[in-house]
């Protein structure tokens, strides 16, 4: 029996959060139950505003890349945007070529097609060098591969690099490099998926081509008083990022200017200050009138833009901040005039401000890829749904009327569970070229037939992968007992290199240690790994990095190609290497509770909170709730070929719902009946069925009271 458990928290916290934050106490419980409690956390569960996004040129590399970009539409080059041929990868190939060609660059683009392998291919690189291409841009892909990077820098083609892919120690010789992963990354997160990786350059992009500021230092700076002193608070800004900060504390009248660090400090940089006047008269007092620093008072101009700042001092705009709210740290003038003056230059130029088919995209990447659903993903998810939903770039329009999902809710499992996997279909049916195309056809007609293809390829694939595991979980399951129970691995021509990779994920389901899935090929093996009980899957490749061809990938998911006659000396280390595995202990059956809901809350306006923090995934799954004294007014099974499911009414006294409980057919009678009062831990969710939409819970434990 599962156990239950909702964590203690501190009510003292609970009442922080929600007068901090200005959230209700149930939302500000259920942050601190699941551990959101830095405020810096917090701001993107609460908020969903794309001035929230991170500065993207804290990426590395990425005013590198920027500069060559343009240095290339300026001389008319040829680009080549070559990506993986997963979602992630087709979508950031997609944001990034359909970007540059709208600033008139001579762009094509290229995924590896049928069999290739994945990443930058030697072949991709010679054939753009002999068609007088000189910059290729990898989306998804390119930190591992070193061989091919060496060869276009010696046909005169250089390479930017954006992925996210855990990087080896050994790197490419890459022009430049935009990966958050990159070990020193001063960019403060570090889970962007691949397509969020071209997302962010993008942004760098447009910013540069828009705003004179780009690549130009500018210096911010404010007096106040301490004591019987002055400090003389500098932020010096590239880029909107604060790359120097200077203070200096001064005594009226006790040195001259010249004695301070300010001359070098300040020379030839433009220096903006709030509220002018007050700022020369505070200068004057501390150096003398003689003394003329040239200076911009910005605080009228950024008055017009934000008007709520108007005729305040920076003191009292900290106190109406939003953005200051969330800092852990106390926050000074000087912090709110930098966050003020980065805010200005974003609304009235829209620098860093991006486009709702360019979310789109990004937030496909972003789900697809099992990226950690927290930080400024949440607000790519958020925001690129919310546009999906309004508006559809061309392409996803036409697959979301294909799939029914146009004109109804739907959320990040939706697009998890059927959007992504159409696309993702083309790749695994050897097709991955048409899923690409489907971004970037022009003909509605044409789209509208992709889409109806994808979703057909989808139902091919489905079949397939349930054939393929019928074959191979009784190998899988003689495997596990050779790998001592902590690995296990199937193999075979039988194995389709498409599925290879969802039945590694069935396996680890299935065995709950990490696995392996090799497609075997007549010389050449392809193979996927998918982690579990916190084993790095990417450290196993690495530890034999001299058996592939080509290899990659995350801590969680990773693949690798190889010549048919290493596959033998591989399968010898990896019984070795399943000795000397240290596996976290297996997941006890605990259902983790977020909230324990009285009756007067279990109404379909609890929504608006369910609403409020999505979107879910991972490190941050669907909200699971407790109610208690709920009485079964009603029982029926459904299943297609069997009934293994239960469907029921619950009444929880004002208001009646509607319940699944999933492969719980052989518990009525025995643990529940009809009419009994029960406790139930459960999720909520929505059924939508021929256009209405009702409110429905659907069960994961029930006991009776």
């Amino acid at each position: 029996m599962a156990k239950w458990e909702k964590k203690d928290v501190s009510p003292e916290l609970v009442k922080n959060i929600a007068a901090k934050y200005g959230c209700d106490l149930l939302t500000a419980s259920i942050l601190a139950r699941r551990g959101i409690v830095r405020g810096e956390d917090i701001q993107f569960f609460l908020e969903d505003d794309p001035r929230y996004l991170r500065n993207p040129f804290g990426l590395p590399g990425m005013e590198d890349a920027v500069d060559r970009i343009i240095a290339a539409k300026e001389e008319g080059e040829k680009v080549l945007v070559f990506g993986d041929n997963d979602v992630d990868g087709i979508t950031g190939t997609a944001l990034l070529a359909s970007y540059l060609r709208s600033l008139e660059l001579d762009v094509s683009w290229r995924i590896p097609g049928g069999d290739e392998p994945y990443g930058l291919s030697m072949q991709a690189v010679e054939e753009f060098a002999a068609d007088c291409g000189t910059l290729i841009i990898t989306v998804d892909c390119g930190i591992s591969c070193i061989n091919e990077i060496r060869r276009a820098n010696e046909l005169s083609v250089d390479v930017i690099i954006t992925d996210h892919h855990e990087p080896r120690e050994e790197l490419p010789e890459a022009l430049a490099i935009v990966n958050p992963k990159l070990k020193d990354s001063p960019y403060p997160f570090r889970d962007l998926s691949g397509c969020g990786a071209a997302f962010k350059l993008v942004t760098a992009l447009r910013f540069a081509l828009k705003s004179e500021l780009y690549g130009q230092p500018v210096c911010l700076l404010n007096t106040r008083p301490v004591n019987d002193a002055w400090i003389i608070e500098i932020a010096k800004l590239r880029n909107l990022m604060v790359i120097d900060i200077l203070f200096e504390t001064v005594v009226p009248g006790m040195m001259s200017i010249t004695e301070t660090r300010l001359p070098a400090f300040l020379e030839s940089q433009q220096i903006l200050v709030w509220d002018g006047p007050l700022q020369k008269r505070t200068l004057a007092k501390l150096f003398g009138g003689g003394v003329e620093i040239g200076m911009l008072d910005v605080a009228p101009e950024i008055g017009k833009v934000i008007p709520q700042t108007e005729g305040k001092s920076l003191l009292r705009i900290r106190e109406l901040s939003r953005i200051a709210k969330y800092s852990e740290k106390e926050v000074t003038e000087l912090d709110v005039f930098v966050n003020l003056f980065s805010s200005f230059m974003q609304k009235r130029e829209k620098l860093f401000v991006p486009e709702g088919p360019e979310l789109q995209l990004a937030a496909l990447g972003t789900i697809q890829d099992i990226m950690p659903l927290k930080d400024e993903n949440r607000i790519i998810i958020k925001s690129g749904l919310a546009s999906l939903k309004a508006r559809p770039r061309p392409g996803l329009s036409e697959l979301l009327h294909s799939l029914q999902l146009a004109g109804r809710r739907f959320d990040a499992k939706d697009i998890s569970w059927r959007f992504c996997p159409a696309i993702n279909a083309a790749r695994r049916m050897g097709q991955g070229e048409k899923a690409a195309f489907l971004l970037f056809e022009e003909d509605p007609q044409k789209r509208r037939n992709l889409a109806d293809e994808l979703v057909r390829l989808n139902e091919e694939r489905k079949l397939l992968e349930e054939k393929t595991w019928a074959a191979v979980e009784p190998r899988a399951g003689e495997s596990f007992v050779r790998h001592q129970e902590k690995f296990t691995l199937v193999y075979g021509g039988d194995i389709d290199r498409g599925v290879a990779g969802l039945i590694a994920q069935r396996l680890v389901k299935r065995f709950k240690v990490p696995a392996m899935a090799v497609s075997a090929g007549e010389t050449v093996l392809t193979g996927s790994l998918r982690s579990a009980r916190g084993y790095s899957v990417s450290s196993l490749l690495e530890q034999n990095a001299d058996l592939f061809i080509d290899s990659g990938g995350h801590h969680y998911a990773a693949g690798f190609s190889m010549n048919k006659a290493r596959w033998d000396e591989f399968t010898r280390r990896l019984e070795s290497a399943a000795a000397n595995m240290e596996l976290a202990a297996g997941e006890e059956e605990t259902i983790a509770i977020d909230a324990e809901l009285p009756p007067g809350y279990l109404n379909p306006e609890i929504f608006k909170l369910v609403d409020r923090l999505e979107p879910y995934g991972k490190e941050h799954p669907p909200l699971v709730f407790l109610a208690k004294n709920l009485v079964i007014r009603d029982i029926s099974f459904i299943g297609k070929t069997e009934t293994r499911h239960v469907k029921m009414t619950l009444d929880a006294g004002a208001y009646k719902w509607p319940a699944l409980y999933w492969q719980a057919a052989d518990k009525v009678g025995a643990e529940f009946s009809l009419g009994d009062t029960v406790d139930a831990v459960f999720e909520l969710s929505r059924n939508w069925y021929q256009g209405t939409e009702t409110p429905q819970i659907i069960v994961t434990d029930l006991r009776r009271s």
